[in-house]
């Protein structure tokens, strides 16, 4: 296929770019490199099968046919760059998703928006079904991002049912690996800079909130299979294996032979207490599930970061 990537030079797009190329597609990298970084992609910059186009999603996308897949992942994720970036984070998910959408129904493509958890927003339900409709502050700081997301879910299945595109959404739960930047904002890139530069790991709050960490191999697999499937509807992907943040810093400290010790700080605004991905309609239509241990995956992104200047 010949796909289209938005965000493809981020974290989860360039892991992308990689595996679709290895598997024989063509793949257009659009990313306009707010958060985004060329390294991730540098070594594809030479396959033939690989194109980057620097571009805003939020103005309109001129690609020339045809295009197979548009997979549209372009949007700052972590706290950091969206409470930076708060009107671009919004303009991704609206204008962004409608230009993406266009260029999928232009071409009859299929179409795969990259969700996000965040859209169930500070949970009352543990773990977070797919049909669970969120608990969200569409007004606080938090909201560009989140609300960003929703709207673009409701545009891609106002797209599916009233143009009959071939609409996929991902919903990713909390993702790690490398590529991540260092200064990323999320908390195990911040617990393994802490770690190996000695410092005191930054818990907020008491510790007790909890994630669910997959590792990125596994949730481009999965983004894969849910592209190839028949599913229209939101799709959670996502490691169900729930732990809390002070529990991850402990075991960052651990793997990294690190002395560090742990400090609290204020809990951040809206920041979720619980976070759990109910997994059973991506394991019943696809058959996925993640297969990597938190533990190897931790210790391959230390891996990662000790090379990073």
């Amino acid at each position: 296929m010949r796909i289209l990537l938005t965000g493809g030079a981020g974290f989860i797009g360039s892991h992308l770019c990689a595996m679709l190329i290895e598997k024989g597609h063509n793949v257009i990298c659009m990313d306009n490199l707010i958060t985004g970084r060329m390294n991730n992609i540098s070594c594809l910059l030479e396959e033939a099968s690989f194109e980057f186009i620097n571009h805003d999603v939020s103005r309109y996308i001129d690609i020339n046919g045809p295009i197979d897949c548009v997979m549209h992942f372009a949007s700052p994720a972590s706290p950091v760059d969206y409470l930076k970036y708060p009107i671009a984070t919004l303009k991704a998910g609206s204008l962004g998703t409608h230009n993406a959408l266009g260029v999928a129904r232009r071409y009859k493509s299929r179409f795969l928006l990259a969700s996000t958890s965040e859209v169930y927003g500070d949970p009352l339900v543990n773990p977070q079904p797919e049909e669970y409709w969120g608990n969200v502050n569409c007004t606080g700081p938090r909201g560009c991002y989140d609300e960003a997301k929703r709207f673009a879910e409701a545009i891609t299945l106002a797209y599916h049912r009233s143009h009959g595109l071939d609409t996929k959404i991902v919903r990713i739960f909390n993702t790690y690996g490398p590529n991540m930047r260092d200064l990323d904002g999320r908390a195990i890139p911040n617990f393994i800079r802490q770690s190996l530069e000695g410092r005191p790991l930054t818990v907020y709050g008491d510790g007790s909130q909890t994630r669910s960490f997959c590792y990125v191999s596994d949730l481009i697999d999965g983004v894969y299979r849910l592209m190839n499937s028949n599913i229209n509807e939101p799709v959670n992907i996502g490691n169900p294996d729930e732990m809390t943040l002070l529990d991850l810093a402990r075991k960052i400290i651990k793997l990294t032979g690190s002395a560090s010790s742990v400090e609290y700080g204020p809990l951040p605004v809206n920041d979720p207490k619980v976070r759990r991905p109910d997994i059973g309609k991506a394991k019943a239509i696809f058959c996925w599930q993640p297969i990597v241990r938190l533990d190897e995956g931790l210790q391959n992104t230390i891996n990662y970061f000790k090379k990073q200047p």
